[in-house]
């Protein structure tokens, strides 16, 4: 028997010390791909039966939109709230219901307000619409009528014409194709109803038990990864905070901007254009210019000097914006390079469309904020990454036969008595 353990324990530790047990059996990057094709795998499998989860995912289309509205408004009402809370001892409760309050107003003074005025110049820019189209086909005409574009005034001469030809079969087909559509549509305005309708209760007890959702999560771990997922958890919250803030922020000074800068210069419908603006700032770096392109249009219908002064009050704006705005609201939170952001919202924009615009900046901020906690810990366990300094230091060097060792030279001795 005491053998046979003997070579059992020889037989271990030649397996021990073999390349197999050192390169896989023994290697946590081995194991964590290991883990990360397994669970591809069960993924896949899953794609292979999606019926069982069909349910699941029509369940997940319906509360998306009331969680996605109720997470916007919690991250701008959030600071408030805990603020109150903190400085004047106000409860979470209290200071919600204020503020729902405050946004009920809002929202009522916007309906009675801005909605009717939106209406109202969307509707004379309706109306004057043939005259402008009018306008600039014979602006167009005039141009060509130059001896230097006559090879293309045909050409462009029977373009114009078949737009201004198919214009009413366009609009008849449009508005066909949109009634036999009806019922995506009827849909699609029940789904936002009900969103708008549950949003305020779930945006209620997010701001009563903010930490609720998080500790949740937090409980399902294990103990030991506690600690390490309540951290990422909570800079995920801080990013996705400072991003909706800021953006929106931004947005509403944008807003603000155009709509005093085009009241002064006598743009035609400058609140609607002022809010278009505003909405379409939510995409970073590119939303501003994206603004311009309607008011370049709505300007050149009425005067080459306004298109003057509509670029003066967009190189105005964006001084105001990259200078002052941004820095204060924004700063550098979201630790994103411009070419980042810039192939995060062109990769996302290919891919999924407006909401990938909207949401993929986000959506890599959380996806970075995973990678670097996965890096970090892949580097402090694995041995490819250990550095000099936790060797042990070498013994120090000593020449020999140096100077300061060689003994010292002795004093001739004089035999002769000094007497003689």
């Amino acid at each position: 028997m005491e053998q046979q353990q003997n070579s059992n324990s020889r037989k271990q530790a030649h397996f021990n010390q073999s390349w197999f047990f050192r390169w896989f059996v023994n290697n946590k990057l081995t194991v964590a791909l290991v883990n990360i094709l397994l669970t591809l795998i069960v993924l896949f499998l899953f794609t292979k039966v999606d019926g069982i989860f069909a349910p699941v995912g029509k369940v997940i289309n319906i509360l998306l939109p009331s969680v996605l509205l109720a997470g916007v408004f919690y991250y701008l009402m959030e600071p408030t709230v805990s603020f109150a809370e903190h400085k004047w001892h106000v409860p979470r409760v209290v200071s919600t219901l204020v503020l729902f309050v405050i946004i009920l107003a809002l929202l009522i003074w916007g309906v009675l307000t801005l909605i009717p005025l939106i209406q109202t110049q969307v509707g004379q820019f309706v109306a004057a619409l043939p005259g402008y189209w009018t306008g600039l086909e014979k602006w167009v005409t005039d141009l060509l009528a130059d001896s230097r574009f006559h090879a293309v005034t045909k050409s462009v001469e029977d373009a114009m014409h078949n737009v201004s030809s198919n214009w009413i079969t366009r609009v008849q087909s449009g508005a066909i194709s949109a009634l036999q559509n009806i019922g995506g549509a009827v849909g699609t305005i029940t789904g936002v109803v009900m969103a708008i309708i549950t949003a305020p209760f779930l945006l209620f007890f997010m701001l009563k038990s903010p930490d609720a959702f998080r500790d949740s999560i937090v409980r399902i771990a294990p103990p030991r990864w506690r600690d390490h997922l309540r951290q990422i958890l909570t800079e995920i919250s801080q990013s996705i905070s400072n991003y909706i803030r800021g953006q929106l922020t931004v947005a509403f000074w944008v807003g603000v901007m155009f709509a005093i800068g085009y009241t002064v210069i006598g743009q035609r419908y400058g609140v609607t254009l002022a809010i278009l603006a505003a909405i379409l700032n939510l995409i970073p770096y590119l939303g501003s210019f994206l603004a311009m392109v309607p008011s370049v249009l709505v300007a050149a219908m009425t005067s080459p000097q306004m298109i003057f002064w509509v670029l003066v009050v967009f190189m105005v704006e964006q001084t105001i914006e990259q200078r002052v705005v941004s820095p204060l609201v924004v700063g550098s939170k979201m630790d994103m390079h411009p070419v980042t952001t810039l192939m995060v919202l062109l990769g996302a924009g290919g891919l999924y469309g407006l909401p990938g615009v909207l949401f993929g900046i986000p959506v890599y901020a959380i996806i970075k904020i995973i990678w670097i906690r996965l890096w970090h810990w892949f580097t402090s366990t694995s041995s490819l990454y250990e550095t000099q300094t936790s060797l042990p230091a070498p013994a120090p060097v000593v020449k020999a036969n140096s100077k300061a060792d060689k003994p010292a030279a002795k004093e001739p001795t004089d035999k002769t008595d000094p007497k003689e």
